[in-house]
Formats: C-alpha cells, structure tokens, sequence
C-alpha cells in the first residue's frame, strides 16, 4: 500500500508515494505555467493550471509505480500559502489568483489597521497584517474589481483548490488558514471578530480541520480524470512551510528547520503561540495538534538564483553555478547582494523594498556575483534564526531542505554564519513528503507525528561551523 502526497508549488505540483515505513517510493512533477506578472510586484496564478498540473502528476507517478489507484491508501496536500481562489456559484474560477509574492495589496492593509486596529489585528490572528497574506488580497479584489468581488461564494488556498476539484469539499487545515489574516491562530479557529469587523461574509471561507484529519475522500468524477480510487480518503493537509517541516522531522521542541525553495523559510517548532513583539516573524498553528510554529521568510531565496540564472546565465546548471561560486572568497571582496526581488518579509516585512548588488566594481567576476547572492540569502535567514533564538526558543541543529539544500557548498556556508550545526536529512522531498506522511497518520499507519518521524526521518550528512 501507498501513500499519496500532493504539493502545489509556485513552478510545479509535485506527486509522491511513500510506502508504509515511510520510505520515498516515487515521484513525478508535473510544471506549471509561468507566473503573470502584469506590474511590478504583482504575481498570479491560474488555478485551473494547478489542477491540470495534479492530474498530470498523478497520473505521472502512478505510472512510475506500476500502480492502480486502488493501491493508495490515503492522500495528502500540501500547497504554497496565502493565494487566494475565488469560486462563483457555479464553482468556476473567478480570477486567476493572487499568490504568496503579490505585493500589490499595501494600502488594503493600511486600510485594515486602521478600520480595525493593529493591536485588535495581532489579538485576532497573533500576526501583524502583511501585503502576502490572503486577506489584504480579498479587499483588494473588493477595491479594485467589484463586479468579481460580488461573484465570490467561496474562497479557497491554492492546494485547497485542488482538494475541491478531487472531492467536491470545500475545506482547508489550520497551518495554511493561519497564513489568511482572517485566522485565530491561538484558538486553531476562523476569528468571527476580525470577519464581523471587517464586513465578511464568513459563508465564503472553507471548514477548517486538524491536519492529519480525513477531511473528504475521491468523488468518482475525479477518479475517471486521475486513475484514483473513488472513496479514497483525502486528509486536511497542511500549508507548504508546516508539511515540509513534517518531511524534515520538525515536530519536537529544540528542532528547526530551513527549506531553501523559490522563498526560504526558518522553521521551529514550539509548544505554545510565540509572539515577536514587532511581528518579524510568523507565529501559525502546526500541522500537529495542538502545536504551533514561529517562522521567518526570506521572499527569494531560490527566486535569487534562478533569476540570476534566466537573466544572466541561461545554459548553466545550477550545480555549476555553485561550483562556481565556491571559487569565490568569502565576502566577495566587498560585494553584497540584497535578495529583495519580491519585498520582504523578515526582518523587514516592507513590500516596497528592492533587491540589487551593493559595492559592485570593474574587479568582480561572475563568480563573485554568484556567490554574493548565496551569502545575501544566507544572511538573511540569519537574521530569522537570530530572532527565532532571540524569542527563547530553544535551537539544538538547523535541518535543512529544498533545492538549496543540494549543494554541500551552500549547507557549509549556512552552518558559519548559523554558528549551528546544520544537518542534511536522507529524504530531501520536503512539503510533498510530509503530505505523504500526514496521509498515513490519517489512516491510522502511526499514530502520531512524532512516532512517525523517529521512525521514518533519518539524518545522514552534517556541517560544522567553522571560523575565519
């Protein structure tokens, strides 16, 4: 028997089956279509593409398996946070979506703060209102496209979309409704206050469920498009950043993660919601029960070096370009790379902020800007982990995933400037994996998170810190 987990990234969907110990079995992604990005700032999404991204790599890793769908025995999703899919009555979309990096929405949370109050925001949903999250993004569809506005009867998150098109429910898991603004993250619930203040139809939002919770199972209209079994179980899930930490073992306290996708993320596990007074960093529930999560994001990480790479270097690798900036002296004689190609979030939650190179002169090589965009994105979830442990939250190693997480190179760079032990896992799937691992406390495999990661997650190279 299978397990199936399914991550809707930013530039594809992932699928995966892990066995009954655990073990990664197969994988297959299937790409999605560019982002639209109409201005500056401005990112969005067809979610008719994640779907028809789904069915692909469904069908992919099935394939890859030999196996039928009766051969599944539950299934996970995990997606990028914060979009936001709009629904008419008819069930169609309604707009593409505005993702985790749109930026556009500032002055609907001026507007927030002010009609609301930020001291009433932080009570409500234990953050601070911000440009990424989901809400500032409904009032800019309100502000700006009334007549869709007026169409909306149902709001959903990106992997929540694909949730729908294979069960027919409407439903989310309560780490990826922590990223909304609309969400109570102390009480793991919808805040009625902040919707009532704010003038929301609270109809639109999707039920809300405990991650490992069985939440819907296979419509047989799905089952014909996918190869799936009609009836198959579908577990709540968990946003992108909360299944990887499930992937990565992150589910007791002293364990902290970072994921080095198209953002980068410094992940702990706490035991309690853990506020940063001036909000630099996110404080959402876990995708276990009763837990919670403080995490700081850096916007692009991975953005940065993909960007340098399709601008700048379209026919080399991105092994080689690491290789290449291991030619590099530490510090890049001078040269500094602001990794703002997005705004940011930690630690200055500004939109308007911008990337660039600081100290650029007729000396530096190509291998001099590489590695300046690696160390600026290592800094930068620096400055996560330091306020991470400036919280009192307990830092024993940093496990590290993602693309990023590949290059030996890179995980040594994290590990001088963490002054952590940084730790390299045997399964580097990340969100997909956890989706997967979330599916089988669902059905019952294990009996919680914890057990199954001891059992499952396995640590195999690490990298000291070393002084210069």
């Amino acid at each position: 028997m299978y397990y199936l987990g399914i991550d809707v990234g930013t530039g594809g969907t992932r699928a995966l089956l892990a066995d009954e110990r655990g073990k990664v079995a197969h994988a297959f992604t299937a790409p999605h279509e560019d982002m639209l990005m109409h201005q500056p700032l401005w990112a969005e999404q067809r979610p008719e593409d994640w779907w028809e991204a789904a069915r692909e790599a469904i069908g992919g890793v099935l394939a890859l398996a030999s196996a039928s769908g009766a051969e599944i025995g539950a299934i996970g999703l995990s997606g990028q946070m914060h979009g936001l899919v709009l629904l008419d009555a008819a069930d169609a979309v309604i707009r593409p979506a505005l993702i985790w990096c749109d930026q556009r929405s500032q002055a609907q949370v001026d507007t927030i703060n002010q009609l609301v109050g930020r001291d009433v925001v932080l009570a409500c949903t234990a953050n601070p209102m911000l440009t990424g999250f989901t809400l500032p993004k409904l009032l800019w569809v309100c502000d700006h496209e009334p007549a869709n506005f007026e169409r909306i009867r149902k709001l959903l998150l990106p992997k929540d979309y694909v949730r729908f098109r294979l069960t027919g429910e409407y439903a989310t898991d309560v780490s990826d409704a922590s990223g909304t603004g609309l969400f109570d993250v102390a009480e793991r619930c919808w805040s009625e206050k902040l919707t009532d203040l704010l003038r929301i139809d609270g109809s639109v939002l999707p039920s809300v469920a405990e991650s490992s919770c069985v939440t819907a199972k296979i419509s047989a209209a799905a089952a014909q498009l996918t190869g799936l079994r009609a009836g198959t179980p579908v577990v709540a899930g968990a946003g992108d950043q909360a299944a990887s930490a499930i992937g990565n073992g992150i589910v007791e306290p002293g364990m902290v993660s970072c994921t080095l996708g198209t953002s980068g993320v410094v992940f702990a596990y706490t035991q309690a919601p853990a506020y940063d007074p001036p909000g630099r960093v996110h404080t959402f529930c876990h995708a276990v029960p009763a837990a919670w999560h403080v995490m700081g994001v850096t916007q692009g990480a991975g953005l940065s070096l993909k960007w340098f790479r399709e601008s700048l270097a379209p026919a080399t690798s991105y092994d080689d370009l690491t290789a290449e900036a291991a030619g590099a002296p530490p510090g890049c004689q001078g040269l500094f790379w602001l990794p703002y190609l997005m705004g940011e979030r930690t630690p200055h939650l500004d939109p308007q902020v911008r990337g660039g190179w600081i100290g650029l002169t007729a000396s530096h090589t190509r291998a001099d800007l590489i590695r300046s965009l690696l160390e600026g994105v290592s800094y930068s979830q620096c400055d996560c982990l330091e306020i991470i442990e400036g919280m009192g939250i307990p830092v024993n190693s940093v496990r590290v995933s993602g693309g990023g997480a590949n290059s030996v190179f890179w995980r040594q760079m994290l590990a001088d400037m963490f002054r952590k032990r940084v730790v390299a896992l045997e399964t580097q799937e990340g969100s997909a994996y956890g989706a997967a691992l979330l599916a089988m406390i669902g059905a019952g495999v294990f009996g919680s998170a914890v057990e199954l990661c001891r059992t499952a997650i396995r640590e195999i190279e690490s990298a000291e810190p070393v002084s210069f």
